[in-house]
């Protein structure tokens, strides 16, 4: 059993698999031979590959480079791309048609007419190549309003069906094409063993088995069988599998992180999937931001080309992934001949394209890029787009799919979605057999993830995070409150919702409360334990003042990975894992309820993909092992024909000290767990932050997500003279940091300075109701370089001084001003290590 420090680290004397290889060393070299060799499906096509020979000959030198750049939407115009002519765009996670993320079907469809027009307009008496478009359609075409939202992966692992995987797949692509997309940046193959990873709920399992299961299947859904008539076809897309490799195995569950384990993990467990998917004809790779044992995937020749290339026989291309080049040594986002050099195709330079290409141009002559490396890649993306009829099709929007106004959230799609949650729910506890519940009783839904349907569809939904969205974005959509209410009323029984768990009147039969995790996608969502919302137990408080009542209570459980939920657990009578079920809640009334007659409708299914943890420091890198013991073993789930009275659990969490994270406050431009960001405008008015963006109805401040060192993992804030406003930092309990006064620790800000202030500015901690201390920074903080991200502390003896009581600080920052400021902030922690020390001066 691996069990962590309450500050993740791995506790002395463990020794996980990969142990002796040090921090920081080089990766050992990679053993090609020793990894499955796999032959590709699809024979060469000498139509194709002399076609490919006519276009590499007439191309020039800037146009085989521009087709191996990939643009953002947001940054780049059909008018740049009939200039530049690049080989591929994409819309991230917050990209939408004209800078709008909750764009319509057929404003998407009008965006890749435009686009398609651009790429392929004749220049010099030549027609153009078609760029591909590409999007994370990673549990459905999942950034479009009104598209079928399934199960994230990490529910259809627990619903151990492939052929219901490939389904999805097959309709998700049906939804693509008719938006006018032709590429999907999915499956993901990462084998998570780690679910402080934010992005767990990406993979479909901790077992490796479950995932190459997968793999071939859900392939074959987008893409059509290699071979087949339909490979490709117009109601295809290409798919991509991800992250190539280790993505699912760094320590501490870092995102971008190091997989410090050895050669044979690396493949037996991390690259399962990949060699189903390379023998069912995967077009697309796209290589992984992390690393293993210190090395860069994105610079890994050993891996992507002499493994994934050369053993395994992948024909398609390489893809990076968000401006990952620039993480490699000597490198840029504008700029990473070593990145080509080691096997990437195509470069994803969302917001960097325009400075990567000239870039690249110049590497090409000046020969850091071979010549014959840079038409290997354009030959490898050319022929993709060859195979996949992109040359002969006309305009997205009148291609056969193009022209169906019905297929986004179309009813067939919505009842596969509604058939996934039915499979993907797993019952780990039904004490007294409590249920299926009868539809004909008085029944109390309460909970804040009942009637939340960015609740219930967590991260990379409409938007990145999956934050910052509203009822009226998911049309056609079913909460869980509405499917329950919708069962429970037709059958003559009665249904109340009420989120707080009050109720009036006669007592209820029942209660379900639906909570959960709120919505995060990958760098925001890693937390650093296993902890359920460490320092805010109202949900546990619902339940036990339910319980207290007498009211049997049902737990339906939200969440993209396993927690540690044994306070939860015990204070429920049943408790269902339904992780993130997506669009159709009537799914999950389908398993709970029985039918009008009385019988079982529909049984639980699902079995756990991912094991539960005992304590919330314990994380399964070593499943299998013999003194590994979670909670619930991978593999448990209860069915209504088994009966087993599950006994209270030990409500120990096996972290010293309680569940609130100590001295991190901000990372990655995210309030960190037990802690939320505020905005308080100059009329007083408090806005708590919750989405990318956020601002006072008086227009005093405003905030908004900037990227840093990653996608949107900074937060820009701007006060913007029209009165005394600000940014505030609050924890849900307070915090002792006597300790770390006496050890001069210092409060630190990671920040960039992007307009000097215009008046006094006043940083300030709080303790409770009766104490605060405020130091002046406007000095400090002018004589900043501007644009420079520094690390900025503050002396806690200083706040000590001005009068904070350490023993209770409950909001570690608050910063205000009157005048003009801007200022963009990643990480607030504590620590001892500034780039500045900001001078003690309270008046």
């Amino acid at each position: 059993m691996l069990t962590l420090s309450a500050v993740g680290g791995a506790q002395a004397g463990h020794s996980p698999a990969g142990a002796g290889v040090a921090d920081g060393a080089s990766a050992p070299t990679v053993h090609p031979d020793r990894w499955p060799a796999v032959t590709w499906p699809l024979a060469a096509d000498p139509a194709i590959e002399a076609r490919i020979r006519a276009l590499l000959a007439s191309m020039t030198l800037e146009e085989k480079v521009a087709q191996t750049v990939q643009a953002d939407i947001n940054s780049i115009t059909p008018e740049d791309m009939a200039r530049y002519r690049l080989g591929s765009i994409l819309a991230g996670g917050n990209s939408g048609p004209g800078g709008k993320p909750f764009a319509t079907r057929a404003e998407w469809l009008r965006l890749a007419d435009d686009f398609h027009r651009a790429s392929t307009a004749p220049r010099d008496g030549r027609p153009g190549i078609p760029a591909l478009f590409g999007i994370d359609a990673v549990h459905g075409h999942n950034n479009v309003v009104g598209a079928t939202l399934y199960p994230h992966n990490i529910g259809l692992g627990a619903a151990r069906d492939p052929a219901l995987v490939a389904k999805i797949a097959a309709a998700t692509a049906l939804e693509l094409r008719a938006t006018g997309f032709d590429w999907t940046f999915a499956p993901t193959l990462a084998v998570p063993r780690d679910e402080r990873w934010g992005r767990s709920y990406e993979g479909f399992s901790e077992d490796p088995h479950v995932v190459a299961g997968y793999a071939a299947g859900i392939v074959e859904g987008y893409q059509g069988r290699a071979g087949a008539p339909d490979f490709l076809g117009a109601d295809k897309v290409i798919a991509t599998a991800k992250h190539f490799i280790g993505d699912g195995g760094t320590a501490d569950g870092r995102d971008q992180g190091d997989a410090r384990i050895e050669e044979a993990e690396l493949r037996d467990v991390h690259g399962a999937g990949y060699p189903p998917a390379i023998a069912a004809g995967v077009q697309a790779v796209m290589a992984s931001f992390s690393s293993w044992n210190g090395d860069k995937l994105h610079g890994h020749r050993g891996l992507l080309e002499d493994v994934l290339r050369g053993r395994m026989g992948f024909g398609g291309f390489v893809v990076s992934d968000w401006n990952a080049h620039g993480q490699l040594p000597g490198c840029s986002n504008d700029t990473c001949p070593a990145a080509v050099n080691a096997g990437i195709d195509m470069v994803m330079a969302p917001d960097s394209w325009r400075g990567y290409y000239e870039n690249t141009v110049k590497d090409v002559r000046a020969g850091r890029i071979p010549m014959t490396r840079l038409d290997e890649a354009v030959a490898r993306i050319l022929r993709v787009k060859l195979q996949a009829g992109l040359f002969d099709a006309p305009a997205p929007s009148q291609r056969p799919l193009g022209r169906r106004t019905d297929l986004v959230g179309h009813s067939d799609h919505r009842a596969l979605a509604r058939q996934a949650v039915r499979a993907s729910l797993v019952l780990l506890k039904n004490n007294g057999r409590l249920l299926p519940l009868s539809p004909k009783s008085r029944v109390l839904v309460a909970g804040d993830g009942a009637d939340d349907l960015a609740k219930q569809s967590g991260g990379w939904t409409l938007t990145w995070q999956g934050t910052g969205t509203r009822r009226e974005d998911f049309p056609g959509a079913t909460s869980i409150w509405d499917g329950l209410r919708r069962r429970i009323e037709a059958a003559g029984g009665e249904a109340t919702l009420s989120i707080n768990g009050h109720h009036a009147g006669r007592r209820p039969d029942v209660a379900i409360v639906v909570f959960g995790e709120d919505p995060y996608a990958e760098f925001q969502g890693d937390v650093r334990t296993l902890a359920y919302k460490p320092g805010d137990d109202a949900d546990l408080a619902l339940l036990r003042r339910l319980k207290a009542e007498g009211i049997p209570v049902v737990s339906v459980f939200l969440s993209g990975r396993p927690l540690w939920m044994n306070r939860e657990i015990n204070a429920s009578d049943a408790f269902v894992a339904a992780w993130l079920p997506g669009s159709e809640g009537d799914g999950v009334a389908d398993v709970l309820l029985r039918g009008d007659d009385g019988a079982i409708a529909h049984d639980f299914r699902g079995r756990l993909s991912f094991s539960w943890p005992r304590t919330a420091v314990q994380v399964p890198l070593n499943v299998g092992d013999a003194d590994y013991a979670p909670q619930f073993p991978f593999g448990y789930g209860l069915r209504y024909g088994e009966h087993a009275e599950l006994p209270l659990l030990s409500e120990d969490a096996g972290i010293a000290g309680g569940l609130v994270p100590h001295g991190l406050y901000l990372a990655r431009g995210a309030a960190a767990t037990g802690s939320r960001m505020q905005l308080i405008g100059a009329d007083g008015a408090e806005i708590a932050v919750a989405g990318a963006t956020a601002a006072s109805a008086d227009g005093s401040i405003a905030l908004r997500s900037i990227d840093h060192r990653a996608q949107e993992d900074a937060r820009l804030i701007e006060w913007r003279g029209s009165g005394r406003a600000a940014f505030a930092l609050n924890t849900f309990a307070a915090n002792d940091l006597t300790r770390e006064t006496n050890g001069d620790v210092l409060l630190m800000l990671t920040l960039q300075l992007r307009e000097a202030p215009t008046a006094d500015v006043w940083l300030d901690v709080g303790c409770g109701a009766d104490c605060a201390a405020r130091v002046r920074i406007d000095a400090d903080l002018g004589a900043l370089p501007t644009h420079a991200w520094l690390r900025v502390g503050v002396p806690l003896k200083c706040l000590q001084g001005a009068g904070a009581d350490m023993r209770r600080i409950d909001r570690p920052l608050r910063i205000e001003t009157a005048g003009r400021l801007a200022l963009a902030l990643t990480r607030v922690e504590l620590g001892t290590n500034p780039d500045r020390t900001l001078a003690c001066t309270t008046r």
